[in-house]
């Protein structure tokens, strides 16, 4: 299925800008290393929303190569294996860019850890201004600190740069469900939720920390699956996929 072209301007005539968060998982395929071509997929489809007219940043997660939490209780240092982790996320973010580039969109790499070689520091107002010339955006690195996951750092990096929803790429569910869908057969999709609820039932989508933030911040959340061809196009344009996640 393709996207539609669509309207992709604010009601305040500014284009649609977004924040797409895709974890670890997806660069891997579900497995460990790197899957050129589900990654080489997702930047065509990212590219695609971007020749639309949509400002696009994207925050990469790092679970393909380390996950700084299991590195933890396997005897590591946590906070060493949290670098670890977002070194991991260092080299998606470029994987990345690459792929975008080669779908013809221009894409520029931010660390918030220091490595000018491969990537500009973390800025946010160069960052804006990359998003108004149409540049691709990709933050690596997380947050620079321990202990801060790439969901927060996605909805920090959202509201920082002035996005206008937040997009949460998921594998095997396309929404948020009342439990887990593989494990629980009466669990249910959710169109709509707000942020309290899904604190208040525990809804394991995002840390708890994100959604706090992007409640009290009034900032949109759309959760949709990957599985579907075309999703991430769709999601980025503005279409009614996945469950939306509001304040109220």
């Amino acid at each position: 299925m393709t996207a539609q072209p669509q309207d992709t301007a604010t009601p305040s005539g500014r284009p649609r800008r977004i924040l797409l968060k895709l974890s670890g998982e997806v660069f891997g395929g579900g497995a460990v290393g790197l899957a050129p071509d589900v990654v080489a997929d997702a930047a065509r489809q990212i590219a695609r929303a971007v020749r639309q007219g949509v400002q696009v940043a994207v925050v990469v997660g790092g679970g393909n190569f380390f996950r700084g939490a299991e590195l933890s209780e396997r005897g590591l240092d946590r906070a060493r294996a949290d670098y670890m982790g977002m070194l991991g996320t260092v080299m998606n973010a470029l994987a990345l860019q690459d792929f975008i580039e080669k779908a013809g969109v221009p894409a520029r790499v931010q660390s918030a850890i220091a490595m000018t070689q491969v990537a500009e520091p973390y800025v946010p107002l160069r960052a804006i201004r990359h998003l108004e010339k149409g540049r691709v955006v990709i933050f690596g690195a997380g947050a620079g600190l321990p202990y801060f996951s790439t969901d927060t750092v996605s909805a920090q990096r959202a509201l920082e740069t002035h996005c206008d929803e937040l997009l949460v790429g998921k594998n095997g569910v396309d929404g948020v469900y009342t439990a887990d869908p593989r494990t629980d057969p009466d669990a249910e999709r959710l169109d709509h939720l707000t942020y309290a609820r899904a604190l208040a039932e525990g809804l394991k989508v995002v840390d708890a920390s994100a959604f706090a933030l992007c409640r009290d911040n009034g900032l949109t959340m759309r959760v949709f699956g990957m599985g579907e061809p075309g999703n991430i196009t769709r999601a980025l344009l503005g279409e009614k996929i996945g469950t939306l996640v509001t304040a109220v």
